[in-house]
């Protein structure tokens, strides 16, 4: 099933190849936006210290130039992504039909499809912002603070070593989800209250699971970086200490 999930992730990329580089441009310059924010926004704090405050309107240059390109990327995504998902659709329809597939079959696989197109739409800008925002903050950390930024890499490293049980478990998890679903219509059909109790049981454990799974990785990371605020140097700068605090 991964093998085959992985085969439709890459022929929808293959088949909107320019359509999805040009979408994930925007979302790569929006990140870079971000990763320069907390340095402009600690500019801006000791420019308003120093009473210089038309300095500090560099800053609110930056901030809108960043919504500016945010507005784009949302309104550029929702286009691209809506006529991809339309496209696979139909295609899926129109191939369930020939196979003479029923109804609730079409039904799921036609919503299966919205999950692949949901992967490029969010899932996976929301990974490369994940990985750029972790590794981009402790490259920016080098120039800033070094001592904070060594420890901020010796944390990734461990987080690094754990991730792929991690993401193992998930996937186990979500692909029993998954498959629980396509099982929902059939389900319905039935109409058997034991049937529709025991389905729907089992899909509030999957969805409570990954849910924990999901709330322990962000203590997990909280409590790291609680940790790591308290290695930042003795800086008179207000302004150096909020770039510091924003990017871990």
């Amino acid at each position: 099933m991964q093998q085959n999930a992985f085969k439709t992730l890459k022929l929808i990329a293959k088949e909107n190849a320019k359509k999805l580089i040009f979408t994930f441009s925007l979302v790569l310059a929006e990140n870079a936006l971000f990763l320069m924010y907390p340095i402009f926004a600690g500019f801006a704090i000791n420019s308003l210290i120093a009473g210089e405050r038309v300095k500090a309107l560099v800053y609110a240059l930056v901030v809108l130039f960043m919504w500016f390109v945010g507005a784009v990327r949302r309104r550029i995504d929702t286009q691209v992504f809506t006529s991809i998902y339309a496209k696979i659709a139909v295609n899926v329809i129109l191939n369930e039909k020939q196979n003479q597939k029923d109804d609730s079959t079409i039904i799921a696989r036609v919503a299966l499809s919205r999950e692949f197109v949901n992967f490029f739409e969010s899932h996976f800008p929301m990974f490369f912002t994940t990985v750029v925002s972790i590794i981009g903050s402790a490259f920016m950390l080098l120039f800033i603070e070094l001592k904070v930024a060594f420890a901020c890499v010796l944390v990734m490293v461990v987080f690094a070593l754990v991730l792929p049980r991690y993401v193992r478990r998930n996937d186990y998890l979500y692909l029993r989800l998954n498959d629980r679903l396509e099982k929902e219509a059939a389900a319905i059909n039935l109409g058997k209250f034991s049937t529709l109790k025991r389905h729907y049981d089992i899909v509030s454990r999957l969805r409570v699971a990954i849910s924990n799974r999901e709330a322990m990785s962000y203590f997990i990371i909280g409590v790291s970086a609680a940790f790591l605020t308290i290695d930042i140097g003795g800086k008179d700068s207000a302004g150096h200490i909020y770039s510091v605090v924003t990017y871990l």
